[in-house]
């Protein structure tokens, strides 16, 4: 699939698009049975975060194609991408905007999401450790971090003219 998508920035306090992430969460939870948050987390957690969200223009809006809701200190809290548009790159657009304002990207990713984890660790991601329920459902996960040694080497390679 071949598609123009824009990337959009959203700022702390806004809450351009909290429904659209929502809707497109919750879809990716039920087919998949990951993203398990409850609304009220999601929705603040959303607000307080910067995110970088893709847009594909349509004829009658618009559609979200991705998002990576992330802390002032690099931090991703949320990263979805719709699994209609997955294996077209939009998932690293979004770490590689992530690592164009932050020196660190780190995450937590479901131990048992093998999806997720081969994904991250593709991007160079290394686990740091592995942390017994942390999920509210007692669901374990693995810190992650983008490794050390060249975050726009490691990125520049999955992106073109960086």
């Amino acid at each position: 699939m071949s598609v123009t998508v824009d990337t959009r920035v959203i700022g702390t306090g806004d809450d351009a698009l909290v429904d659209d992430a929502w809707e497109l969460k919750e879809r990716i939870r039920r087919k998949e049975g990951v993203l398990k948050q409850r609304h009220g987390f999601f929705t603040d957690a959303y607000r307080r975060s910067r995110v970088y969200a893709l847009v594909e223009p349509q004829y009658d809006g618009e559609r979200l194609v991705g998002f990576a809701a992330t802390r002032r200190d690099g931090y991703i809290l949320f990263l979805a991408v719709d699994p209609d548009y997955r294996g077209e790159g939009f998932g690293r657009r979004l770490v590689a905007a992530v690592a164009d304002d932050h020196s660190s990207v780190t995450c937590h990713a479901r131990a048992t999401n093998e999806g997720a984890l081969q994904f991250y660790e593709h991007l160079g991601f290394e686990i740091q450790r592995r942390i017994d329920d942390y999920y509210e459902d007692n669901g374990d996960a693995y810190y992650l971090r983008l490794g050390d040694g060249g975050l726009a080497e490691k990125l520049s390679k999955f992106m073109p003219g960086k």
